[in-house]
C-alpha cells in the first residue's frame, strides 16, 4: 500500500521523479494505492469513489480497495478521496466536500475528480480504466461518465441515487435533514446522453437497500440500454446499501477487466 497527496504529486512532477510516467497535476486528490506500480505491470487501473459522509472516510474504504487489488490480476487500485475528505491515515483532499444532502455532485467537484483520473490515466496509458462508485460516489461517477465521455472504459455503480431529484424527495420524506434545500448537483439520469457508446456499465443494488432502493437506479440502467450501451443491472438478494466489499461487485470489476476491448454494441439489454 502507498499513500499520495497533491503536494507529493507536485514535487514528483517538478523533480522528474517518474521517468516512465506523467504525474497527476497539482490539483490531484489524495488517497491510497494498492497493487503493482510500474506501468508495464498494470493492465487495469481501478479508481474507487466513496460515498457521502461527514468528512472522514472509514478505514474499510481502503480495505475494500486492497481486496480489489488482491482479486484482480495486474490491477492498480486507487482509493480516491473526494474533494474535502480525509482518512485516518492522514491523507486529505483539497476543496469543499459539500453536505450529505445530495449537494456534492457539482460541476466543480466532478471536474477535479475527472482531472485526477486523467492524471492517473497518463501514468498508465496502456491500462483499461474502471471507475467504481458507492452511493454518493456512484452518483458522481455516473455523472462524470456522461460529462467526460471516454475518460474511463467502464463504470461500476453500487447503490446509486441515479435519479437525484426523486431520491432527494425520498430522503427528505424519511426525515433526513438537508435534502429539501435546492442544489446544483448533476442528476445522473440527465447525463446519460453523453456517455460514450463503448463504455461498459454495471449497476448493483441490494434488495434490502433502504437508502437508495432499486427504483432510483433501474431507470438509469434502462436509459443506458436504450442508447445501446452495454449495461448489466443486478439486484442482489439479502444485501443492503454498502456493497464495496461485496463478492458480486468484485466479480463485476473482474469481468469488466477481463473483457475484450469494447466495441459499440448493436443492442444492449438490462439483465435481471
Amino acid at each position: 500500500m502507498r499513500w499520495h497527496s497533491p503536494l507529493l504529486f507536485l514535487a514528483a512532477a517538478v523533480a522528474g521523479c517518474a521517468p516512465h510516467a506523467t504525474a497527476p497535476s497539482a490539483v490531484a486528490l489524495a488517497g491510497q494505492e494498492f497493487g503493482p506500480g510500474a506501468a508495464r505491470d498494470v493492465r487495469t487501473l481501478v479508481i474507487v469513489l466513496h460515498g457521502d459522509g461527514e468528512g472522514e472516510v472509514p478505514a474499510s474504504f481502503a480495505g475494500s480497495a486492497q481486496h480489489l487489488a488482491d482479486a484482480i490480476p495486474s490491477a492498480h487500485v486507487v482509493a480516491l478521496l473526494r474533494p474535502g475528505y480525509h482518512d485516518a491515515a492522514g491523507n486529505h483532499s483539497p476543496g469543499s466536500r459539500g453536505g450529505t444532502g445530495g449537494d456534492a455532485y457539482t460541476a466543480d467537484r466532478i471536474a477535479v475528480v475527472a482531472d485526477t483520473i486523467k492524471g492517473w490515466r497518463a501514468r498508465y496509458p496502456q491500462a483499461r480504466s474502471i471507475l467504481i462508485g458507492q452511493s454518493g460516489g456512484a452518483a458522481m461517477a455516473a455523472a462524470l461518465a456522461g460529462l467526460r465521455p471516454g475518460l474511463v472504459d467502464g463504470v461500476v455503480l453500487a447503490g446509486c441515487p441515479c435519479m437525484l431529484p426523486e431520491w432527494r424527495k425520498f430522503r427528505a420524506k424519511q426525515g433526513h435533514a438537508g435534502f429539501a434545500a435546492p442544489v446544483t448537483s448533476f442528476d445522473p439520469l440527465m447525463t446519460v446522453g453523453g456517455v460514450a457508446p463503448v463504455t461498459r456499465v454495471a449497476l448493483l443494488v441490494g434488495a434490502d437497500d433502504g437508502e437508495t432502493p432499486q427504483r432510483f437506479s433501474r431507470p438509469y440502467a434502462e436509459a443506458l440500454a436504450l442508447r445501446g450501451i452495454a449495461t448489466d443491472y443486478r439486484v442482489l438478494p439479502g444485501r443492503g446499501h454498502d456493497l464495496l466489499d461485496d463478492a458480486d461487485l468484485i466479480d463485476a470489476v473482474r469481468r469488466m477487466s477481463a473483457d475484450p476491448a469494447p466495441v459499440p454494441p448493436r443492442n444492449a439489454v438490462v439483465t435481471p
